[in-house]
Parts: C-alpha cells; structure tokens; sequence
C-alpha cells in the first residue's frame, strides 16, 4: 500500500514539475520573440512568433495579450491584413480600452473599404456596383468603431477626416451628427500600454 501511495506522489510530482518546465520553456521562447523585438531584428521575428503561437495558451494572460498585439503588428507591417486582424481582434475583445489595437483594426479596414471604392469606381455592370456597395458599407461599418475609438483617445487630424469620409460617402448624417459625443464617451477610458506581468 506504501508502495502504491509513493507511486502515485511521484507521477503527480513528475507531471507536475513536466508542466511548469513546459511553461517556462515557452516563456522562455516569449523572451526571446521580445529580445528580438526590441534588438531590431526584425528578420528573425516572424520566425520566433510562429514557433510560439501554437504554445502561446501556455503564456500568462498579459503576456499571451502583448504577444498577440506584437503578431498582428508583424503581420499588419507585412501587409498581411487577414493575418493581422487575428491577433489585433484577441487584443482588442481581452483589452477593449487599448486604442492603439483599435487604429490598427481602423486603418485595416478602411484599406479594405478603399480598395472596394476604387473597384466600384472602375465597374460598369449595375449588379457588380451594386454588390461592390454593399462590400464597401460593410468594411467601412467594421472601420468606423475603431477608428473613432483611436480618435477618441489619441486625437489626429487624418483620422478625423477619415471617419467624416467614411461618414459621409455611407450617407449617414446621424452618424456625422452624434461623432462628437460618442469620441468624448469613448475617451474616458484608454490605455495606450500594455503590461505583460
């Protein structure tokens, strides 16, 4: 019977010190991704990111959170919007009050909404317009909330005129109306740094 109870003790002990040796190899890989980082070398970073992404769950919350910003950063600098819109939306729904997430989600989506823009510019055939319309109110509706959100908290002139823009060409007055007491509620709370500890 004391056999089997020492047993036991050192299979959960095993287990146990298995798990925490895991953990700390993958934090240990998170150092270096912002060793990287911060060192410049940006070359070696999608690398490093990519080999941790499959472990990142195993990372403390706040450090799984600035992980992912800094993935969806990679990506979005390396024009690879679908990608980047992964991470940057893990940050955004675990820390709704960081704008800086927003700008990025933003500007992604109002790239997307230009790009459409240009093709119904170029379209002849009413039922491509038509649907290229419908496209473009869609990015332009997912850009408006993200963007006001940056504007709200780190004021600019260009992203200012980007929201009217926007407002303007999906023809809602009462959005243009409103903009103003929506940018003074959504910047009571911002954060413009995440913690990873």
């Amino acid at each position: 019977m004391l056999k089997k109870i020492f047993l036991l003790f050192l299979l959960a002990s095993t287990g146990f010190i298995a798990k925490a040796q895991s953990a700390d190899s993958v934090y240990n890989k998170y150092l270096d991704f912002n060793l990287a980082r911060f060192q410049g070398e940006n070359d070696k970073l999608p690398g490093l990111g990519e080999a941790l992404l499959p472990v990142a769950d195993k990372l403390p919350e706040k450090a799984r959170i600035n992980f992912y910003f800094a993935m969806g950063k990679i990506y979005d600098d390396d024009a690879q919007p679908k990608k980047a819109i992964i991470y940057y939306d893990k940050v955004a729904a675990a820390v709704p009050d960081y704008y800086v997430v927003h700008r990025g989600l933003g500007y992604i989506y109002l790239g997307q909404a230009k790009e459409i823009k240009n093709k119904i510019y170029a379209a002849t055939d009413p039922a491509v317009i038509k649907q290229l319309t419908d496209e473009y109110s869609a990015a332009a509706r997912k850009a408006l909330p993200h963007l006001e959100k940056a504007q709200a908290c780190d004021p600019s002139d260009e992203t200012l005129d980007e929201i009217k823009i926007l407002y303007t060409n999906l023809k809602d007055t009462e959005g243009l109306k409103t903009l103003d007491s929506r940018l003074k509620q959504l910047g009571v709370h911002c954060i413009d740094i995440l913690e990873d500890k």
